[in-house]
């Protein structure tokens, strides 16, 4: 896995977006080491920010760049709190808040996806608004 991730970053010009299973073991196994962001979605109960803190913490031992926080499944200010207090004093940025949105449930129950559902959906909003916070891509290390 870790040779066909090289290989489609190999050319510089394309963007590559994994979305690895939930968990440790693509960033213990250095899966994700050539990527050159890591984005971690953290729900805010303490299983995930506890497995999101350590997934961050992998991330950068790896040497990726630039690794940030998605806080997903946010209802309220409260939620949006407690992910930003675990992670803002590590260093760690939340680059963007994805609501919780019954919308994403009904995808789920369909075999299409949320954006062709409900285009105008607020967690497909909030993606767009992170696509865009996130900007061009960083140099490639090494790359002047």
């Amino acid at each position: 896995m870790r040779g066909i991730i090289q290989d489609l970053q190999s050319d510089g010009d394309d963007v590559t977006v994994l979305d690895l299973e939930a968990g440790l073991e693509h960033l213990k196994r250095g899966t994700a080491s050539s990527s050159d962001t890591l984005l971690v979605v953290a729900e805010p109960y303490y299983r995930s920010l506890e497995t999101a803190t350590r997934a961050a913490d992998l991330g950068r031992e790896l040497g990726i760049g630039r690794v940030g926080i998605v806080a997903n499944k946010v209802r309220d200010d409260r939620d949006a709190n407690a992910i930003s207090q675990v992670f803002e004093p590590r260093g760690l940025p939340v680059l963007g808040v994805v609501p919780f949105d019954q919308s994403v449930v009904l995808a789920d129950q369909t075999p299409a996806a949320l954006i062709d559902i409900a285009p105008d959906s607020p967690a497909v909003r909030a993606v767009e608004a992170l696509v865009d916070r996130l900007g061009p891509r960083p140099p490639a290390p090494g790359s002047g």
